[in-house]
């Protein structure tokens, strides 16, 4: 597993650039873009696993769902961040994309510290030391565990007939 650290204002234009919008709609068009113009190597190196950290408002910009989509499909375990714009955290919702927020934990992350979650518990390890978030409510949590709000209404549907 890897961590990701980027900065304030990562904008979704910096996560999956504009550029392609018309023109990449698969999950293969859209995985080889993903933050192709902030950061060359993550598409070619990301791995299942793996965790973002970022600074403040994370995911601004246009509501277009490429950005949640490619990181969801290249397997990132979650995103830690001081904050989240509110477009991109509705769509990681839907698409049952991890985001959590917790200022002190990436502040804390220096290069080469381990990081891992503990998300029933809300807790974070950086390094030696420990960070707690609020708990997840347990719909978001179904959700993510279903793969989207989508899959997870239609099971809901199914069960309630």
């Amino acid at each position: 597993m890897k961590v990701w650290k980027y900065d304030d204002n990562i904008n979704t234009d910096m996560l999956f650039p504009g550029k392609y919008v018309y023109t990449c709609s698969t999950l293969e068009e859209i995985k080889p873009h993903l933050l192709e113009d902030l950061d060359p190597s993550f598409a070619k190196n990301v791995e299942e696993g793996d965790i973002i950290l970022a600074g403040k408002n994370f995911g601004c910009g246009s509501s277009r769902e490429q950005p949640v989509v490619g990181l969801k499909a290249v397997g990132i375990a979650a995103v830690v961040a001081e904050s989240f714009a509110r477009i991109f955290y509705r769509s990681s919702i839907n698409q049952g994309l991890l985001l959590i927020e917790c200022p002190d934990a990436m502040k804390a992350y220096s290069k080469g510290d381990n990081v891992s979650l503990d998300i029933e518990n809300g807790k974070i390890i950086v390094g030696k030391k420990s960070f707690s978030f609020p708990r997840l409510p347990k719909e978001i949590l179904a959700i993510r565990e279903e793969g989207g709000l989508l899959p997870y209404t239609r099971k809901k549907l199914k069960k309630n007939r």
